[in-house]
């Protein structure tokens, strides 16, 4: 193996709560009361990918770019300061840079929320490649991110391996043919992940590191 790419929100931060609490406000501003988590269970997909879950193409040809611009500026102006990293995020990270291996996040949030993570997770030096919703034309589950970031480092799928957090990150990656490992600091179901494709699962960032060999070692 030569890189890992890791998924943010729920692998890295503590984000997919208050993601789905800004979806599922501004879904109510547009109309739709949802439950909390339906709107969780969403979370992990890109924002033209989420939303028709919930709206017809009428109503989304109608506002559904001014619902998503809506829902941006609310998690920014009111979620994105509670964010906060997982634990030993960057002793994970530090321990695959020691092996000599790339280091690379595919993300479905857009570029300025995806630095303030990695500044928030202290990570940003080391990082190889980036690549949000502002890189590609379509988001998780789409492969485009993996895809992209395939092409960025020159690498083949067997080359290296995702970490992610929901199904939607082993869906993307599965159809770029890239094998991906699940946590559960995001809050998804264990049978969910497995079932969409996941090889193995850990509790966090932490729990890789401290099963570092069986984890990413020997992959």
């Amino acid at each position: 193996m030569k890189a890992v790419i890791f998924d943010v929100d729920g692998t890295l931060v503590d984000s997919v709560d208050l993601h789905a609490e800004a979806w599922r406000q501004a879904f109510a501003k547009y109309g739709k009361n949802i439950n909390f988590q339906a709107a969780r269970d969403q979370i992990g997909k890109g924002g033209n990918e989420l939303m028709p879950h919930f709206f017809g193409k009428k109503e989304l040809e109608q506002f559904g770019s001014e619902m998503k611009e809506f829902r941006a500026k609310l998690f920014k102006d009111k979620f994105i300061d509670k964010v906060k990293p997982f634990p030993e995020v960057r002793e994970l990270l530090l321990r695959i840079k020691k092996e000599g291996k790339k280091i690379a996040v595919g993300s479905s949030a857009h570029k300025d929320e995806l630095e303030h993570y990695l500044k928030i997770a202290d990570i940003k030096d080391l990082v190889d490649i980036t690549t949000s919703a502002d890189d590609i034309e379509r988001a998780k589950p789409h492969p485009d991110v993996f895809q992209f970031i395939l092409r960025k480092l020159d690498l083949l799928p067997g080359d290296t391996i995702v970490v992610g957090d929901s199904p939607y990150d082993a869906e993307a990656a599965g159809k770029a043919q890239i094998q991906t490992i699940g946590v559960r600091c995001g809050g998804f179901d264990e049978n969910t992940l497995y079932e969409a494709g996941v090889i193995a699962i850990y509790d966090s960032p932490a729990d890789i590191l401290r099963q570092y060999q069986s984890a990413l070692q020997r992959r």
